[in-house]
């Protein structure tokens, strides 16, 4: 398994490594051990959800206020997405910047994003899933959203796509909506969330 860091931090790229025969493959897609060594802690497994999107679907950009916070461990079993990661966190030295990887289920890997970060996808063939481990229950209260297609963001959607979005994400802010509404999580207290994990 290769690790990287993305551009943004606190969020990583595993490279996994399938093994495959005449009988099929396997892959082991989350090991803790690892993931506890990346990001200094283990991550307090809450929760696991699992999507199937058709190619189009765009979800996202969805984030959780901190404390709690909600991060992440994203892997795409069947299809192909486009997984995308925003800093959301106000007061971070890079709020606004993103990066993307590909997940695919031919070539597997999964994407871990700490709390305080936005997450969101765009799904690239019908039938695409995406399986995610969270480190929080769903709180309606606390999570909220940002528009996929904010063109301040400039998010590296394809092009050749008809993008269908739940009303949900169609009616949420921009990020700066977001930000003039106190909507974000902020840095100071996402930071602050890390070391009490890597404490623990």
């Amino acid at each position: 398994m290769q690790i990287r860091e993305l551009a943004v931090p606190d969020s990583y790229a595993f490279d996994l490594v399938p093994h495959g025969d005449t009988r099929g493959r396997f892959t082991e897609w989350y090991r803790a051990d690892l993931l506890s060594q990346t990001v200094g802690h283990a991550l307090p497994l809450a929760q696991a959800n699992h999507s199937v999107s058709a190619r189009g679907v765009l979800r996202g950009i969805h984030f959780a206020l901190v404390p709690p916070g909600q991060a992440k461990y994203v892997y795409c079993p069947a299809g192909r997405v486009l997984d995308v990661v925003l800093d959301v966190r106000v007061g971070s030295p890079t709020f606004g910047v993103h990066d993307a990887v590909v997940l695919d289920s031919e070539q597997p890997r999964a994407v871990y994003l700490a709390e305080g970060l936005g997450h969101a996808f765009v799904s690239l063939a019908d039938g695409s899933s995406l399986t995610y481990l969270v480190s929080s229950g769903y709180d309606p209260a606390r999570e909220f959203g940002i528009h996929p297609l904010d063109p301040a963001l400039d998010l590296p959607w394809p092009a050749d796509l008809q993008f269908e979005l739940s009303a949900k994400d169609r009616e949420a802010p921009t990020l700066a909506q977001a930000q003039e509404q106190g909507l974000l999580p902020a840095y100071a207290e996402s930071t602050a969330r890390y070391a009490e994990l890597r404490g623990r």
